[in-house]
């Protein structure tokens, strides 16, 4: 009994020790904007977009007779905006900046909130160049 009533401080003192002591832990430094993955435009597009908008993004996709109002034709913002591409205007329409009847309501989500929601890539760096990756996606594929 003697032995443990003379062992039990110093394993107290030990484990408050251990306790006490925390890991060490290396910092890894936030990578610039510069090295972050770019992301393409086409796969985004393909992940997001297509199910409504359909491959060819001319409104046909396989949800597209279930909505309310029908997907627009994306290959002509360009031609039904005098010729120009209006991007700020493509960006704020996918990022909620822009309500469109039907985007952002029950028929689309804003994929502003969305892809600053989702479990990966959520930061506000990495959200807008998955929009500007969108963005010159749809630009790219205009109706000459």
């Amino acid at each position: 009994m003697s032995f443990i009533r003379s062992t039990l401080p110093i394993l107290a003192g030990a484990a408050f020790i251990g306790l006490a002591a925390a890991p060490i832990v290396a910092r890894v430094p936030e990578p610039t904007p510069q090295q972050r993955v770019k992301f393409d435009g086409a796969t985004v597009f393909r992940t997001y977009c297509v199910v409504c908008h359909g491959a060819p993004a001319k409104g046909d996709g396989p949800l597209a007779s279930q909505l309310r109002k029908a997907p627009p034709d994306l290959t002509l913002f360009a031609r039904n905006n005098q010729g120009t591409f209006p991007k700020e205007l493509v960006a704020k329409i996918i990022d909620g900046r822009e309500p469109v009847k039907g985007h952002g309501g029950g028929d689309m989500p804003v994929w502003g909130d969305a892809f600053s929601r989702s479990l990966e890539d959520s930061d506000p760096e990495s959200v807008k160049q998955k929009i500007q990756a969108l963005v010159g996606y749809v630009e790219s594929i205009q109706q000459k």
